[in-house]
């Protein structure tokens, strides 16, 4: 895989805006461990290479048990690994990531607003629309995994 553009190079600003967003979340109502799990199963979902790639690194970083790394993209079958709020945040990014298909229909939302407060899930929907746009960008533009650069 080649990069096309540096989009953060050639639009600094559009960069830093998406930034801005990314460190509010980071001092927001969810902990950072959360947000990185669905930052890396809406990438795991999109096929973005350079996110994956990223995020799997910060969890790694963070301690995340190797059972949950291993075992995210197919998290409804992992009985009880993830926890009742984990398990609400990655299906609600999953209907949310997948939009198109599921309309995010109602159930979702009350499973949703039942795990979350409402400031929480804002935040949960920030990150995953987030997270959405850098995939695209990633993905649109190329973006080199750190891996791959290295080897």
């Amino acid at each position: 895989m080649s990069n096309r553009i540096d989009y953060a190079k050639v639009s600094p600003d559009g960069y830093k805006a998406f930034g801005g967003v990314y460190v509010t979340l980071q001092k927001g109502s969810l902990p950072k461990d959360l947000i990185d799990l669905v930052y890396l199963r809406v990438s795991q979902i999109n096929g973005c290479a350079f996110c994956i790639d990223m995020h799997t690194r910060d969890l790694i970083k963070s301690g995340l048990a190797v059972e949950k790394l291993v075992l995210l993209s197919v998290w409804h079958d992992a009985g009880t690994l993830f926890s009742p709020r984990e398990r609400a945040a990655l299906a609600w990014a999953e209907s949310v990531t997948r939009v198109s298909e599921t309309g995010v229909p109602d159930a979702d939302y009350a499973a949703a607003t039942a795990a979350f407060s409402d400031i929480e899930l804002a935040d949960l929907t920030y990150a995953i629309g987030l997270m959405n746009a850098f995939n695209r960008f990633g993905i649109a533009f190329r973006s080199t995994p750190v891996t791959t650069q290295q080897a």
